[in-house]
């Protein structure tokens, strides 16, 4: 496992694919930067981390084998590794947001951006961007937001931390492609947040609320909701908002 140490960078997934796309970058080589300008999340939000205080890196999966039907199983791959290595630091009430953030009670504390590139109907690698928040103690204007310290009242130590995850995700993807691919599914959807309860969603150009029940995520990645009159149907990540 190779790491890559920045000062700044504009973003650590344009860092890393410019690298896959102009050297022979090996498996698991991780880019990690002090600072990014101009980090992104799901749907081109963007990610604002103060400088030193979060891990904000990305980390390059090859994938041959891997078709692009089946791309969604990085987010549960990534998810469940993420999940875990918190979880062993015992921080609490801890969910998977679909499709891929990771809760501490209803507040935000990590998001994942996952870019793909692709070889005809194959993922020929993953560019898997993450963002941590760790040892930041004040997100102006973001109320639920929070960070590991903020939390439990710790200074994690980030090099540490960077190496607890990069080898949850080594593990979890080693059990994706050699042992069973399913145990992953059936963990992510234990832990997904509002699983089974009554919750308020928003849908449409006018955020049209409505009440739904979270029951599954589809191969596909879309959340499958059972509405009212027991009637299910399935929405993508831009067709849906969760209000709780």
């Amino acid at each position: 496992m190779q790491i890559i140490k920045l000062d700044a960078i504009d973003s650590t997934n344009v860092y890393l694919k410019d690298l896959v796309f102009n050297t022979q970058a090996s498996d698991y080589t991780i880019v990690v930067a002090e600072k990014q300008t101009s980090g992104r999340g799901q749907m081109g939000t963007a990610w604002l981390a103060d400088e030193g205080k979060n891990l904000t890196f990305s980390i390059l999966k090859k994938c041959t084998d891997l078709s692009v039907q089946e791309q969604f199983d990085l987010n549960i791959c990534v998810s469940v590794a993420i999940y875990r290595s918190l979880n062993d630091l015992k921080i609490p009430d801890l969910k998977i947001k679909w499709p891929n953030d990771i809760l501490s009670g209803n507040h935000k504390i990590c998001g994942v951006l996952i870019e793909n590139i692709l070889s005809g109907a194959k993922i020929q690698a993953s560019i898997i961007g993450i963002g941590l928040n760790v040892n930041q103690l004040s997100f102006d204007n973001l109320p639920n937001v929070s960070s590991l310290k903020l939390i439990t009242g710790i200074q994690y130590d980030l090099d540490e931390l960077l190496k607890k995850i990069a080898k949850n995700l080594e593990e979890v993807f080693d059990y994706y492609f050699m042992v069973n691919k399913q145990d992953l599914k059936i963990e992510y959807l234990e832990q997904l947040f509002r699983k089974d309860k009554a919750s308020t969603f928003s849908k449409d150009a006018n955020d049209t609320m409505f009440t739904g029940i979270i029951r599954n995520v589809t191969s596909e990645g879309k959340l499958v909701l059972e509405e009212e009159d027991e009637i299910f149907n399935e929405y993508a990540l831009k067709e849906l908002k969760l209000r709780y």
